[in-house]
Protein backbone atom coordinates (compact mmCIF):
# COMPACT_ATOMS: atom_id res chain seq x y z
CA UNK A 1 0.00 0.00 0.00
CA UNK A 2 0.67 3.42 -0.80
CA UNK A 3 2.07 5.76 2.07
CA UNK A 4 -0.88 8.39 3.34
CA UNK A 5 -0.53 12.13 2.84
CA UNK A 6 0.53 12.78 6.19
CA UNK A 7 2.88 9.94 6.52
CA UNK A 8 4.86 10.89 3.43
CA UNK A 9 4.94 14.54 4.77
CA UNK A 10 6.46 13.39 8.12
CA UNK A 11 9.04 11.56 5.79
CA UNK A 12 11.75 13.43 5.26
CA UNK A 13 13.35 11.63 2.45
CA UNK A 14 10.15 11.94 0.86
CA UNK A 15 9.34 14.60 -2.06
CA UNK A 16 5.92 14.82 -3.64
CA UNK A 17 6.15 15.14 -7.33
CA UNK A 18 2.64 15.69 -9.40
CA UNK A 19 2.21 16.88 -12.90
CA UNK A 20 0.23 20.44 -12.97
CA UNK A 21 -0.80 22.49 -15.82
CA UNK A 22 2.74 24.58 -15.59
CA UNK A 23 4.75 21.49 -15.81
CA UNK A 24 5.92 19.02 -13.30
CA UNK A 25 5.14 20.32 -9.77
CA UNK A 26 8.04 18.65 -6.78
CA UNK A 27 7.58 19.53 -3.40
CA UNK A 28 10.96 18.89 -1.58
CA UNK A 29 11.14 19.04 1.88
CA UNK A 30 14.08 21.24 3.56
CA UNK A 31 15.85 18.63 5.37
CA UNK A 32 17.01 22.13 7.94
CA UNK A 33 13.56 22.83 9.22
CA UNK A 34 11.47 19.86 10.23
CA UNK A 35 7.92 20.97 8.01
CA UNK A 36 9.03 23.24 5.65
CA UNK A 37 9.11 22.90 1.78
CA UNK A 38 10.46 24.47 -1.52
CA UNK A 39 7.84 24.03 -4.34
CA UNK A 40 9.54 23.83 -8.18
CA UNK A 41 7.85 23.79 -11.32
CA UNK A 42 10.16 22.02 -14.00
CA UNK A 43 13.03 22.33 -12.08
CA UNK A 44 12.76 26.24 -11.25
CA UNK A 45 12.42 26.81 -7.61
CA UNK A 46 8.65 29.16 -7.10
CA UNK A 47 8.19 29.13 -2.88
CA UNK A 48 9.21 28.37 0.27
CA UNK A 49 6.92 26.79 2.77
CA UNK A 50 7.59 26.32 6.83
CA UNK A 51 3.98 25.41 8.35
CA UNK A 52 5.54 25.87 11.56
CA UNK A 53 6.48 29.32 11.05
CA UNK A 54 4.56 30.72 8.37
CA UNK A 55 6.45 33.76 8.78
CA UNK A 56 9.47 32.75 7.64
CA UNK A 57 10.50 33.56 4.20
CA UNK A 58 13.19 32.46 2.76
CA UNK A 59 13.51 33.22 -0.59
CA UNK A 60 15.31 36.84 -1.63
CA UNK A 61 12.47 38.11 -3.33
CA UNK A 62 9.59 36.67 -0.90
CA UNK A 63 11.21 38.50 1.62
CA UNK A 64 11.30 41.58 0.02
CA UNK A 65 7.81 41.72 -0.62
CA UNK A 66 7.44 40.55 3.19
CA UNK A 67 8.78 43.88 3.84
CA UNK A 68 6.53 45.54 2.00
CA UNK A 69 3.31 43.63 3.47
CA UNK A 70 4.98 44.94 7.19
CA UNK A 71 5.03 48.47 5.58
CA UNK A 72 1.24 48.62 4.02
CA UNK A 73 -0.72 49.41 7.64
CA UNK A 74 0.75 49.67 11.50
CA UNK A 75 2.15 46.01 12.54
CA UNK A 76 -0.61 43.52 13.03
CA UNK A 77 -3.41 45.59 11.48
CA UNK A 78 -5.63 43.64 9.48
CA UNK A 79 -5.77 44.22 5.12
CA UNK A 80 -7.55 43.04 1.83
CA UNK A 81 -5.03 41.75 -0.04
CA UNK A 82 -5.16 40.33 -3.60
CA UNK A 83 -2.12 37.80 -4.66
CA UNK A 84 -2.04 37.43 -8.28
CA UNK A 85 -0.03 34.18 -8.44
CA UNK A 86 -0.12 31.91 -5.89
CA UNK A 87 2.15 29.18 -6.29
CA UNK A 88 2.41 27.75 -2.75
CA UNK A 89 0.79 30.84 -1.50
CA UNK A 90 3.72 31.63 0.69
CA UNK A 91 2.84 35.06 0.89
CA UNK A 92 -0.83 34.86 1.65
CA UNK A 93 0.24 32.67 4.52
CA UNK A 94 2.69 35.43 5.33
CA UNK A 95 -0.17 38.14 5.27
CA UNK A 96 -2.14 35.75 8.10
CA UNK A 97 -0.02 35.02 10.15
CA UNK A 98 1.65 38.36 10.68
CA UNK A 99 -2.35 40.39 10.38
CA UNK A 100 -4.43 37.92 11.40
CA UNK A 101 -7.96 38.50 10.07
CA UNK A 102 -6.86 39.63 7.27
CA UNK A 103 -9.09 39.07 4.17
CA UNK A 104 -7.43 38.05 0.77
CA UNK A 105 -7.73 36.62 -2.43
CA UNK A 106 -5.63 34.59 -4.55
CA UNK A 107 -5.83 33.91 -8.34
CA UNK A 108 -3.91 31.00 -9.64
CA UNK A 109 -4.64 29.77 -12.78
CA UNK A 110 -3.02 26.33 -12.17
CA UNK A 111 -5.68 24.17 -10.70
CA UNK A 112 -3.85 20.96 -9.80
CA UNK A 113 -0.72 23.11 -8.57
CA UNK A 114 -3.26 24.63 -6.30
CA UNK A 115 -4.73 21.40 -5.35
CA UNK A 116 -1.62 19.81 -4.65
CA UNK A 117 -0.11 22.74 -2.56
CA UNK A 118 -3.43 22.94 -0.62
CA UNK A 119 -3.79 18.84 0.26
CA UNK A 120 -0.07 18.60 1.09
CA UNK A 121 0.68 21.77 2.64
CA UNK A 122 -2.99 22.81 4.53
CA UNK A 123 -3.77 26.66 5.06
CA UNK A 124 -4.88 27.26 8.97
CA UNK A 125 -8.19 27.18 8.64
CA UNK A 126 -8.64 30.53 10.18
CA UNK A 127 -6.93 31.99 7.53
CA UNK A 128 -9.00 34.13 4.96
CA UNK A 129 -7.79 32.97 2.05
CA UNK A 130 -10.09 32.49 -1.06
CA UNK A 131 -8.23 31.05 -3.93
CA UNK A 132 -9.34 31.78 -7.74
CA UNK A 133 -8.48 29.32 -10.61
CA UNK A 134 -8.40 31.61 -13.35
CA UNK A 135 -6.05 33.70 -15.13
CA UNK A 136 -4.75 36.73 -13.28
CA UNK A 137 -6.29 39.66 -15.16
CA UNK A 138 -9.79 37.52 -15.54
CA UNK A 139 -9.69 36.92 -11.88
CA UNK A 140 -8.03 40.76 -10.89
CA UNK A 141 -10.86 41.66 -13.02
CA UNK A 142 -13.61 40.17 -10.34
CA UNK A 143 -11.87 42.12 -7.42
CA UNK A 144 -14.22 45.15 -6.32
CA UNK A 145 -13.55 48.52 -7.03
CA UNK A 146 -11.64 50.00 -4.51
CA UNK A 147 -11.51 46.72 -2.34
CA UNK A 148 -7.72 46.24 -1.90
CA UNK A 149 -5.29 47.43 0.68
CA UNK A 150 -2.35 45.80 -1.73
CA UNK A 151 -2.38 44.08 -4.60
CA UNK A 152 0.88 41.76 -5.11
CA UNK A 153 2.03 40.48 -8.85
CA UNK A 154 3.87 37.44 -8.82
CA UNK A 155 3.11 35.46 -11.77
CA UNK A 156 5.25 33.38 -14.15
CA UNK A 157 4.08 30.61 -16.99
CA UNK A 158 7.31 28.81 -17.53
CA UNK A 159 9.63 31.02 -15.93
CA UNK A 160 8.10 34.15 -17.67
CA UNK A 161 5.51 36.97 -16.71
CA UNK A 162 2.99 36.67 -19.21
CA UNK A 163 2.38 39.91 -21.73
CA UNK A 164 -0.80 40.41 -20.76
CA UNK A 165 0.62 41.31 -17.19
CA UNK A 166 3.12 43.71 -18.12
CA UNK A 167 0.74 46.86 -19.62
CA UNK A 168 -0.78 50.25 -18.53
CA UNK A 169 -3.70 48.65 -19.53
CA UNK A 170 -3.17 45.89 -16.82
CA UNK A 171 -1.70 48.78 -14.41
CA UNK A 172 -5.28 50.43 -14.67
CA UNK A 173 -7.31 47.13 -13.70
CA UNK A 174 -4.74 47.36 -10.43
CA UNK A 175 -5.60 50.60 -9.41
CA UNK A 176 -9.36 50.30 -10.28
CA UNK A 177 -8.87 47.77 -7.44
CA UNK A 178 -7.11 49.67 -4.83
CA UNK A 179 -8.57 51.70 -2.23
CA UNK A 180 -6.99 55.46 -2.10
CA UNK A 181 -3.82 54.85 -0.25
CA UNK A 182 -2.91 51.13 -1.48
CA UNK A 183 0.38 49.85 -2.55
CA UNK A 184 1.01 48.02 -5.81
CA UNK A 185 4.17 45.08 -5.39
CA UNK A 186 5.74 43.46 -8.42
CA UNK A 187 7.98 40.38 -8.74
CA UNK A 188 9.99 41.21 -12.10
CA UNK A 189 12.67 39.39 -13.23
CA UNK A 190 14.92 40.12 -15.77
CA UNK A 191 19.16 40.63 -17.06
CA UNK A 192 21.36 42.62 -18.78
CA UNK A 193 20.38 44.59 -20.89
CA UNK A 194 17.66 45.05 -18.58
CA UNK A 195 15.29 46.43 -21.10
CA UNK A 196 12.30 44.32 -19.48
CA UNK A 197 12.74 45.83 -16.22
CA UNK A 198 13.15 49.34 -17.30
CA UNK A 199 9.83 49.07 -19.51
CA UNK A 200 8.10 47.64 -16.20
CA UNK A 201 9.63 51.03 -14.18
CA UNK A 202 8.39 53.53 -17.37
CA UNK A 203 5.12 51.40 -17.27
CA UNK A 204 4.59 51.85 -13.69
CA UNK A 205 5.97 55.67 -13.85
CA UNK A 206 2.43 56.44 -16.12
CA UNK A 207 -0.22 55.22 -13.45
CA UNK A 208 1.68 55.77 -10.37
CA UNK A 209 3.16 59.18 -8.09
CA UNK A 210 5.71 57.36 -6.21
CA UNK A 211 7.37 53.99 -7.07
CA UNK A 212 10.59 52.09 -5.48
CA UNK A 213 12.85 49.40 -6.58
CA UNK A 214 14.55 46.80 -4.67
CA UNK A 215 17.20 44.55 -5.98
CA UNK A 216 20.27 43.00 -5.55
CA UNK A 217 22.91 45.32 -6.50
CA UNK A 218 24.22 43.24 -9.24
CA UNK A 219 20.92 43.01 -10.78
CA UNK A 220 20.55 46.52 -11.13
CA UNK A 221 24.21 46.66 -12.37
CA UNK A 222 23.21 44.53 -15.15
CA UNK A 223 25.80 41.67 -14.07
CA UNK A 224 22.85 38.57 -14.04
CA UNK A 225 19.82 37.56 -14.20
CA UNK A 226 17.77 38.08 -11.09
CA UNK A 227 14.28 39.48 -9.18
CA UNK A 228 13.56 43.42 -8.47
CA UNK A 229 10.77 44.16 -6.48
CA UNK A 230 8.82 47.08 -7.79
CA UNK A 231 6.72 48.79 -5.02
CA UNK A 232 4.02 51.79 -6.34
CA UNK A 233 1.54 53.99 -4.91
CA UNK A 234 -0.10 57.57 -5.00
CA UNK A 235 1.24 58.53 -1.80
CA UNK A 236 4.52 58.60 -0.39
CA UNK A 237 6.25 55.90 0.22
CA UNK A 238 8.34 54.52 3.37
CA UNK A 239 11.78 54.57 1.23
CA UNK A 240 14.10 55.13 4.74
CA UNK A 241 12.23 52.06 5.98
CA UNK A 242 12.67 49.95 3.07
CA UNK A 243 16.28 50.63 2.44
CA UNK A 244 16.71 49.71 6.09
CA UNK A 245 14.81 46.31 6.08
CA UNK A 246 16.33 45.16 2.69
CA UNK A 247 20.22 46.29 3.49
CA UNK A 248 19.60 44.06 6.98
CA UNK A 249 18.49 40.58 4.99
CA UNK A 250 21.23 37.60 4.40
CA UNK A 251 21.26 39.02 0.57
CA UNK A 252 21.42 42.79 0.88
CA UNK A 253 19.13 44.11 -1.56
CA UNK A 254 19.86 48.18 -3.03
CA UNK A 255 17.06 50.38 -3.33
CA UNK A 256 16.16 53.03 -5.99
CA UNK A 257 13.40 55.80 -5.73
CA UNK A 258 13.03 58.96 -6.77
CA UNK A 259 15.23 60.97 -9.81
CA UNK A 260 17.80 58.15 -9.52
CA UNK A 261 14.95 55.09 -10.09
CA UNK A 262 13.27 57.41 -13.37
CA UNK A 263 17.27 58.13 -14.66
CA UNK A 264 17.97 54.21 -14.63
CA UNK A 265 14.90 53.73 -17.64
CA UNK A 266 17.34 55.26 -20.03
CA UNK A 267 14.51 56.49 -21.66
CA UNK A 268 12.26 53.07 -21.97
CA UNK A 269 8.34 54.36 -22.70
CA UNK A 270 5.53 52.50 -21.16
CA UNK A 271 4.57 49.29 -22.08
CA UNK A 272 0.62 48.94 -23.61
CA UNK A 273 -1.08 45.78 -24.35
CA UNK A 274 -0.75 46.20 -28.02
CA UNK A 275 2.93 46.24 -27.42
CA UNK A 276 3.32 43.73 -24.69
CA UNK A 277 5.90 40.48 -24.70
CA UNK A 278 6.41 38.37 -21.41
CA UNK A 279 9.42 39.03 -19.69
CA UNK A 280 12.90 37.20 -21.18
CA UNK A 281 13.10 33.36 -20.12
CA UNK A 282 16.20 32.80 -17.33
CA UNK A 283 19.61 31.73 -18.50
CA UNK A 284 19.75 28.16 -17.50
CA UNK A 285 22.62 28.41 -15.33
CA UNK A 286 20.48 30.56 -12.76
CA UNK A 287 18.89 27.13 -11.47
CA UNK A 288 21.78 25.17 -11.01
Amino acid sequence: MGKSNKSRRQDAAAAVVEAVDGGLAELIPDRDRARAWTLLIDGAPQSHVDLDDPAFLSFEYQRRLGHVIDLVAPPGKPVQAVHLGGGALTLARYVAATRPRSTQQVVERDAPLVQMVRRELPLDRNARIRVRSVDARDGLAKVPDGWADLVIADVFSGARTPAHLTSTEFLDEVRRALRPGGWYAANLADGPPLAHLRGQIATAAARFAELALVADPTVLRGKRFGNAVLVAADHPLPVAELTRRAASDPHPGRVEHGRTLRDFTGGATPVTDAAAVASPAPPASVFR
